[in-house]
């Protein structure tokens, strides 16, 4: 049953429909009980009288010569007479069965009824018509074998039925007044208890949209301080994914103002007057160069937000990480061989036991180009004395643990800055690589998609130089087939 009824639900609603639903759906339950109780009450006193009546009958029959005789007086007559509302009717057998007094034709007992004489009891019938209730009695004459002379009182229902609808209406008659007052008062009591709701709604509403900061738990109801938490934790996460999306604007636009603006620098160089064609020529590579730096870091700019949003707009699938390794290496074998770096792949071969993970293959495949990109541009490396690259995947027979590791034998990382290599931008200093600092960032981006870890150490502790080795491992791979 719902009284209030919304296209959008409504607590004030909702919490007034559990509260006068009941109260409505018991008000006729009452009316029926209350008739019920009133039919019992005021049946009793009248019940007493046919009793008395009946038991006053009974001592009326005396036995002269050996015969059961009846006589009414006449105070008695007076007594059984009709009244207003009811008729009053009895009937006088004898001890054979036999008419002394009364009414003829009124209704006796069941046969199976046990005789219990000086015992008065009660019941109802249907007489010319009309409900009656009837006290009898059985009476024992000093008679050798006779059976008990049958005394009965009845009476018409009129008076009862009178009687309990009086007492119905003195009982039911106030709870009309009382039950719309009743819901006034609901209805007042919950307005006053959802105002805390209206504050907090119209705090909300004032705040500038700038205003982030949380909101005052204290002054809620105890009831609502979860939900106020729950929205001041969202409001945490989202001050911190503005303020990340804000630096990671400010450095975006920081890293291609660097290649725009030698762009530009190259441009008026090149049309300055009295420039050489050894000079045009020079501005020109220096051009392509610096468009080949934006272009990188637009590329990895759409990659990291590819990869930001790769749980939720990418397909996942069964993926053959071995695979997808060695064809990075493979592309990135010219690469290498214009820095005179020797890259290779070792570990578990394609469809191995264990080298399989559920994800997205473009991601994966970016995640470890990314680390091999890295390892190739902070490698130093020449013709005399080249450098190192070697790329793994390995398996945990035991855990079933899948790790992908890229480790060069270049300068390495510093124990300090181990952590900031995966924010944007970042790069660490001392090296002229060229690089847009967004390649790690990104390879911990997808890492996560995955549920994959990454970690850096020394691919050769000790040594000089030291080298540095990523490793990615994921939570636990998945059936090849």
């Amino acid at each position: 049953m719902k009284i209030f009824q919304h296209e959008q639900r409504s607590l004030f609603g909702e919490i007034l429909d559990w509260m006068l639903t009941p109260l409505l759906l018991l008000w006729p339950v009452s009316l029926v009980l209350t008739w019920l109780v009133a039919q019992g009450i005021a049946g009793k006193p009248f019940d007493r009288a046919l009793e008395y009546n009946a038991t006053a009958l009974a001592q009326l029959i005396t036995v002269n010569k050996s015969q059961a005789q009846f006589v009414l007086p006449l105070p008695a007559r007076e007594l059984l007479r009709a009244d207003d509302s009811d008729n009053v009717y009895y009937q006088v057998l004898g001890t054979r069965g036999e008419f002394l007094s009364g009414e003829r034709d009124l209704p006796l007992p069941t046969d199976e009824e046990k005789m219990a004489p000086g015992e008065v009891r009660l019941r109802e019938d249907e007489y010319r018509g009309n409900s009656i209730k009837i006290a009898y009695t059985w009476v024992k004459l000093e008679l050798a074998n006779s059976k008990p002379a049958l005394v009965q009182v009845a009476e018409t229902m009129d008076k009862r039925s009178v009687l309990a609808t009086e007492i119905v209406k003195g009982v039911m008659l106030p709870q009309f007044v009382i039950l719309p007052l009743a819901v006034l008062l609901v209805w007042l009591a919950l307005v006053q208890a959802i105002k805390p709701l209206n504050r907090l709604e119209e705090r909300i509403r004032a705040r500038s949209p700038n205003d982030l900061s949380p909101l005052d738990v204290d002054a809620v109801p105890m009831e609502v301080a979860p939900l106020v938490s729950s929205v001041n934790d969202l409001l945490l996460r989202l001050k911190d994914s503005i303020a990340t999306q804000k630096r990671f604007l400010a450095d975006a636009a920081h890293q291609l103002k660097t290649p725009l603006a030698g762009l530009r620098m190259q441009a008026d160089l090149a049309q300055r007057e009295g420039a050489s064609a050894q000079d045009l020529k020079q501005s020109l590579r220096q051009i392509g160069r610096a468009s080949i730096r934006a272009t990188h870091t637009v590329n990895q700019l759409l990659a990291l937000a590819r990869a930001e949003s790769g749980g939720t707009t990418l397909t996942r699938q069964t993926c053959d990480v071995a695979r997808l390794t060695m064809d990075v290496i493979r592309d990135c074998v010219p690469r290498a061989m214009e820095k005179h770096i020797d890259v290779g792949y070792e570990g578990a071969g394609p469809g191995a036991d264990g080298v399989c993970v559920l994800g997205n293959p473009t991601l994966l495949k970016e995640m470890v180009r990314n680390l091999v990109d890295n390892a190739i541009n902070y490698t130093p490396s020449n013709a005399s004395k080249p450098g190192m690259i070697t790329a793994r995947v390995l398996v945990d027979p035991f855990s079933r643990v899948l790790v992908v590791q890229v480790e060069d034998s270049g300068l390495g990382i510093p124990m300090a800055e181990r952590e900031l290599i995966f924010q944007p931008f970042y790069r660490v200093l001392g090296t002229e690589a060229d690089g847009s600092g967004l390649g790690l960032p990104i390879v911990l981006e997808i890492a996560h998609q995955h549920n994959a870890t990454v970690t850096v150490d020394d691919s050769r502790p000790g040594q000089s130089p030291p080298g540095a080795c990523f490793t990615v491992r994921f939570a636990r791979a998945v059936d090849s087939d």
